[in-house]
């Protein structure tokens, strides 16, 4: 199995989506390989389906005044925050070719990185039963929203590496009371290399699911599809 990383740089939200749509359509008539789409969003703070209406902290003329987009997102789960700092996945991936159930595909996806904190930093992440997503602790370092369209993953994953946490009191992130959140860059006292980790995260992802190769591509390569 070939697994597709695109990887966008810094891309506004709804840019980034319609990209996602694509290449699922593309994927779902069986044009593309599975892909990875990596990027990194300016500050917007995005509602899923499950949202609560309390949620969100503040107004929309707050989050204006702040540079914040708000956006609803056809993803599961609640509200969530995406910036600078931060990366962002959307697996673009075929359940049935790689033979799991949504359940196991984010079993494996949490355990990217876990393993790729314990590997790299030391850091002692794991699952919390009731609540999907990867923490240390009681904070939350990766949160995990996922859609399944005729058996195509679209959404996924925002990890917080340099992330400015303070955006986060404007939510409450993925409706979850009383739990935090953190990033790299808090656990580690210092800046970590960005690009370096947006690297390891495709490679991670790769070894997880048994890829047999992982391949960096340009979305021009994609279109002519």
């Amino acid at each position: 199995m070939k697994l597709n990383v695109l990887n966008l740089g810094k891309c506004e939200y709804n840019e980034a989506l319609q990209i996602q749509f694509d290449m699922l359509e593309k994927r779902q008539k069986k044009e593309i390989d599975d892909t990875l789409i990596i990027v990194e969003h300016p500050a917007v703070i995005t509602m899923g389906r499950n949202k609560g209406d309390n949620n969100l902290m503040v107004s929309e003329e707050h989050l204006d005044s702040l540079g914040i987009q708000l956006v609803k997102a056809t993803r599961g789960g609640d509200v969530t925050y995406h910036g600078q700092g931060q990366i962002v996945g959307y697996p673009i991936v075929d359940l049935r070719s790689l033979g799991m159930g949504i359940k196991e595909f984010v079993d494996h996806l949490e355990e990217v990185f876990i393993k790729l904190l314990k590997d790299k930093y030391n850091i002692a992440a794991g699952r919390i039963d009731e609540h999907k997503g990867v923490w240390v602790e009681d904070d939350k370092i990766t949160a995990i929203g996922l859609s399944v369209k005729h058996g195509v993953t679209m959404h996924g994953f925002a990890f917080n590496v340099n992330t400015n946490l303070s955006h986060f009191d404007l939510i409450v992130p993925c409706g979850i009371q009383g739990k935090g959140v953190v990033s790299i860059e808090k656990l580690i006292g210092k800046k970590a290399d960005f690009d370096e980790l947006t690297n390891d995260v495709a490679n991670y992802f790769c070894k997880i699911y048994k890829y047999d190769e992982c391949k960096q591509i340009k979305l021009e390569s994609l279109k002519g599809n």
